[in-house]
C-alpha cells in the first residue's frame, strides 16, 4: 500500500522541520530530538508491520501465551532504534534546504542496512519493500538491491514535503517533479525487463510439496507416522494436467518436514526411495543430530536424498532465528521461565559455512532455510553463480496473518536482485516457483494441501546488483551525509 507513504514520509519531514527550526539549538539537543522522532516513527512502522509475530506464541498457548504482548511490543521497540538513529543523523545536519529530503533518505538507508547486518541482522520489512507489490517498479532491485530501493522510496515519497517551504512554486515543485521522473524511469526500466512476457525453462521438472500440517500437531509423537505418510502420498500423487511437465526429477519438501531424526529412523530412507520411484532426488528439511560433549547437538538441515535412498548432499542452516531457534543470554532468560522457547536443550547449532548443493550433479543451487532468504547478502555473493535458489520454510507458526505474505514478497525480491529463479516449499504458506524476474510461475496459498508440478525457469542474465551488491548505495548515502554536514557548518554553500 505504498501510496500511504506519500502521507507518512512528508509528515516525518515536517515533524523534523518543526522541531529543529531553530539553528541555535545545541548538537546534543538536535540529536536527542531527531532520535526521539525517528524512534516514534519506527515504532509505529514496525508495530503495524510485525504485530503478527504474536501468533507464534499461541501455538503452545498454555506455556507461552503470556509472552505474546511483550514480544509484539519488544521487537518494534528494538527495531525502532535504527529509525531513531536515522532521525538523529538527519537532525544533526538538518537545514531548510530542499536537499534535506536526500539527507533523510541517506540516513534511513544507512540505518536500514545496519538493521539488516549488525548482530544477527533482521532486514525484515525494509522500507524498499514499498515497491515490492508492483512487479514493474520492483525490477529496479536488479540495479540497486533492497537498500537502494529504500533510498529511492524515501527520496520519492518524502519529496512532497518541500511544497510547504517558503520558496517560489517552481523551486518547491522541483523535488516532487524529480521524484515523479524517477518513478517514470523505474516504470520504464521495469516494463523493458518484463517485455518478453514469459519464462524460458531448463530441462528440470520439479514437484513442490505443501502438506499444510497444523503446527500444533507437527511434533506430536502419535501423529508422526501419519505426517510422514502424508509426505509420501503427496510425493507419489499423479501429475496434473500440465502436459509440459514430465515425471519430477527433483521433489522438494519444506523445512523440518520429517517429524523425527531422518537418518536414525529404521526404514525411513527406504520408504522415501520407494515413493520417489522414477524421480531422481528429494530435497527435504529435517532436524539433524550430532554427538556433542554434553549430549546431542541439533541442526536445522536440508538433506539431498537420491532415489536409491542415499544422502547425496547436506546443508546446515547458518543464520538461526534469535529466540526461535536459539536463545541469546539463555542462562539469564531461563530464570524468567522461557527456557524452552527455542526448543529443548540449547536449541539449534548454527552451520559453519554456507555451501551450495547440486541437483543431479548438474544444477547448482543455493539452499536457504526459512528467513535466510530475506538477507540479500546471502543470495547475491555465492560464486559460481547457481542455477536457482531453494527456500524451505515453515510459516505455519503465523497462520492467516500478513507474515507469510510478507515473507513470500521478500523472497520474490531476492529473485529480482539476482536474476535467479526461486523454488520455495513451505509447510504452509506460501509455496511456489518464481522466475528470475520475480514472476510467479505457480504457487499454493496458505493452508492449502497439495503439490506444484513445474519446470525450472532459466536464470536471467547477470544483474548489476549481484555484481556490485550494496557498496554503491552505501557510498552514495555516506557522501550525501558528508555534504550535508559541510553545508551545515558552511551555510554559504549552494546546497539550497
Amino acid at each position: 500500500m505504498f501510496p500511504i507513504l506519500f502521507l507518512a514520509c512528508p509528515g516525518f519531514v515536517w515533524l523534523l522541520d518543526g522541531a529543529l527550526e531553530t539553528n541555535r539549538s545545541s548538537v546534543f539537543k538536535r540529536l536527542r530530538t531527531g532520535f526521539a522522532l525517528g524512534w516514534l516513527f519506527g515504532f509505529g512502522y514496525y508495530l503495524s508491520g510485525l504485530w503478527w509475530i504474536g501468533s507464534a506464541f499461541l501455538v503452545d498457548a498454555e506455556q507461552f501465551a503470556w509472552l505474546m504482548p511483550f514480544a509484539v511490543v519488544a521487537m518494534p521497540l528494538g527495531l525502532a532504534l535504527f529509525t531513531g538513529l536515522s532521525g538523529a543523523i538527519a537532525a544533526a545536519f538538518w537545514g531548510d534546504t530542499r536537499v534535506r529530503v536526500l539527507l533523510l533518505a541517506a540516513a534511513m538507508t544507512l540505518a536500514d542496512w545496519l538493521k539488516g547486518t549488525i548482530l544477527t541482522g533482521f532486514p525484515w520489512n525494509s522500507y524498499g519493500y514499498a515497491f515490492s507489490e508492483s512487479l514493474t517498479l520492483a525490477q529496479s532491485a536488479s540495479l540497486v538491491g533492497i537498500y537502494g530501493l529504500t533510498f529511492l522510496a524515501w527520496s520519492i515519497f518524502a519529496a512532497p514535503a518541500v511544497f510547504a517551504d517558503s520558496r517560489t512554486l517552481l523551486a518547491r515543485a522541483f523535488p516532487f517533479a524529480l521524484g515523479v521522473a524517477v518513478l517514470v524511469l523505474m516504470t520504464g526500466y521495469g516494463s523493458y525487463r518484463l517485455v518478453p512476457g514469459g519464462s524460458e525453462y531448463e530441462g528440470l521438472d520439479i514437484r513442490i510439496v505443501q502438506p499444510s500440517i497444523n503446527q500444533q500437531d507437527k511434533w506430536r509423537p502419535e501423529l508422526r507416522e501419519e505426517i510422514f505418510q502424508t509426505y509420501l502420498d503427496l510425493t507419489e500423487a499423479p501429475l496434473g494436467g500440465n502436459a509440459r511437465v514430465g515425471v519430477p526429477q527433483l521433489v522438494v519438501w519444506p523445512e523440518s518436514a520429517v517429524p523425527f531424526l531422518l537418518t536414525r529412523e529404521p526404514g525411513a530412507l527406504h520408504r522415501i526411495s520407494a515413493a520417489l520411484g522414477q524421480s531422481k532426488e528429494l530435497a527435504v528439511g529435517a532436524v539433524r543430530a550430532e554427538p556433542g560433549e554434553s549430549g546431542p547437538v541439533y541442526f536445522n538441515s536440508i538433506y539431498l536424498i537420491g532415489n536409491d535412498g542415499t544422502v547425496r548432499g547436506l546443508y546446515d542452516k547458518v543464520r538461526l532465528v534469535p529466540f526461535g531457534e536459539y536463545v541469546p543470554f539463555r542462562p539469564l532468560l531461563d530464570k524468567m521461565g522461557i527456557s524452552n522457547l527455542a526448543g529443548p536443550g540449547a536449541g539449534f547449532e548454527a552451520g559453519d559455512v554456507r555451501r551450495p548443493l547440486s541437483a543431479m550433479n548438474k544444477y547448482l543451487f543455493l539452499p536457504l532455510i526459512c528467513y535466510e532468504a530475506i538477507f540479500p547478502s546471502e543470495t547475491a555473493s555465492l560464486e559460481p553463480r547457481p542455477a536457482f535458489l531453494l527456500n524451505l520454510t515453515n510459516d505455519a507458526w503465523f497462520g492467516q496473518t500478513p507474515g507469510p505474505y510478507q515473507h513470500f514478497a521478500q523472497v520474490r525480491l531476492r529473485s529480482i536482485e539476482t536474476g535467479l529463479p526461486t523454488i520455495r516449499a513451505a509447510n504452509t504458506g506460501i509455496s511456489g516457483m518464481i522466475d528470475g524476474l520475480g514472476r510467479v510461475v505457480a504457487k499454493l496459498p496458505v493452508f492449502e494441501r497439495g503439490v506444484i508440478d513445474a519446470r525450472l525457469p532459466t536464470r536471467e542474465s547477470e544483474t548489476i546488483y549481484r555484481i556490485f551488491q550494496d557498496m554503491p548505495i552505501l557510498i552514495i548515502s555516506i557522501i550525501i551525509v558528508i555534504l550535508a554536514s559541510i553545508h551545515r557548518y558552511n551555510p554559504n554553500s549552494r546546497l539550497n
